[in-house]
């Protein structure tokens, strides 16, 4: 296996669907490399299937981004938040996680399904009620999944405009760390009072039961059940906003797929699951950093090093997806990795999957002459840790 020291991550994409051609290149010829980061840092980059889902669900790969040599984001690693899941290992990850679980079984989200489809219509009347123009983000993929988690959370959705604004701080990673850490820090403190509030006065919703069976009973602190919000918060509507934007972008650029997913409802799921496959929007890789001397693919990675998950270089591997570059609703995605594999599996992938399955359908249905107005204006977010638009203007 090669050695060689690549550009540095992120690699830059050259169309809105489609991964950087360098995945490819790297899969093909060395799927286990070193790339470069800030400061000399040279972690593994890992770019096939095989390996990536090996990674995943290796124990000896540590997720705390505060270990000397983790391949961060950022040359000055953030300090851990309490509560941050995605950078916590057994047993701490393990207690804080079985608190969230039982909101997120499947059983929990098939419960919540008339409630999206009654959010999901509304958006779709106010949108035609305004039309036959307007700004899909803004009016539908956006608001769609922060109503959901707002409500599942219990938080005013009458803050969206601070929440989105903080969120997406934290997740422009072009914006360097203190601008990270500063659009945390006000969800933090946001959701610290209204944790607080809810201890007094709770409701039926997670953030209450946080407070009351969790926070009161000395199983979680107050922070650690905070730090939990302010993650399900921003994971909550980023990574599902991009995937609807870019959704109906994939669907409207393939008409015959569109076509047939109209005919027949159901297709919805499959091509649900081939959407999270050919789209894979978390781009930057998760990170992990070996804690023990791992071989994987050929390669001995050492303890101390860091090892990169390419999601959307494994998620177009050819020998677990035939024609990869291929966007076929009919195909088998499930075994795709975009909600992750192991002990941090998407938390919200059922959630996630509701919405996605109950929204698409219902737009097109609802708007069927829908169509981009202007696809050479439809641009990608910049510096993003979730690949999306700024913006879909569209007419119907």
């Amino acid at each position: 296996m090669s050695e060689t020291v690549f550009p540095a991550l992120p690699m830059r994409r050259t169309t809105l669907l489609d991964p950087p051609p360098e995945y490819a290149e790297l899969r093909e010829r060395s799927p286990i490399s070193r790339i470069a980061l800030w400061g000399g840092n040279t972690p593994w980059l890992v770019t096939r299937h095989e390996e990536a889902r090996a990674v995943l669900a290796d124990a000896r790969f540590s997720s705390e981004n505060v270990r000397e040599g983790f391949p961060g984001l950022q040359p000055t690693p953030p300090p851990r938040s309490p509560g941050q899941l995605f950078a916590m290992d057994p047993p701490d990850h393990t207690r804080l996680r079985r608190m969230l679980i039982p909101d997120f079984t499947f059983r929990r989200v098939e419960e919540l399904r008339p409630a999206i489809r009654h959010l999901t219509d509304r958006l779709i009347d106010d949108l035609a009620a305004k039309g036959p123009t307007a700004d899909l983000v803004e009016h539908f993929t956006l608001p769609l999944p922060l109503l959901v988690i707002c409500e599942l959370l219990g938080v005013p959705y009458a803050e969206r405009e601070f929440i989105h604004r903080h969120a997406a701080a934290f997740a422009t990673v072009s914006a360097g760390p203190e601008a990270m850490r500063a659009g945390w820090a006000a969800l933090f403190g946001y959701l610290s009072e209204l944790l607080a509030a809810k201890t007094a006065d709770p409701g039926d919703d997670l953030l209450s039961r946080l407070a009351t069976e969790r926070v009161a009973t000395g199983e979680a602190s107050a922070a650690e059940a905070a730090g939990m919000a302010v993650m399900l918060l921003i994971a909550g509507h980023e990574t599902t906003a991009s995937m609807l934007s870019l959704g109906v972008v994939t669907l409207l650029s393939h008409p015959e797929q569109l076509a047939a997913l109209r005919a027949d409802p159901e297709l919805v799921p499959g091509a649900v699951e081939e959407l999270l496959r050919h789209l894979t929007v978390v781009h930057i890789g998760i990170r992990r950093i070996a804690t023990e001397d791992v071989e994987l693919g050929g390669v001995t990675v050492r303890a101390g090093e860091g090892v990169v998950v390419a999601l959307q270089a494994a998620n177009r591997d050819p020998r677990v997806f035939p024609y990869p570059d291929a966007f076929d609703i009919t195909r088998d995605a499930q075994q795709h990795l975009t909600f992750s594999h192991g002990l941090h599996h998407c938390l919200g992938q059922s959630l996630a999957r509701a919405e996605l399955q109950i929204a698409l359908p219902a737009l097109f249905h609802r708007l069927p002459e829908l169509r981009l107005t202007a696809p050479a204006e439809v641009h990608a977010l910049e510096g993003r840790a979730v690949h999306g638009v700024r913006t879909l203007p569209v007419t119907w």
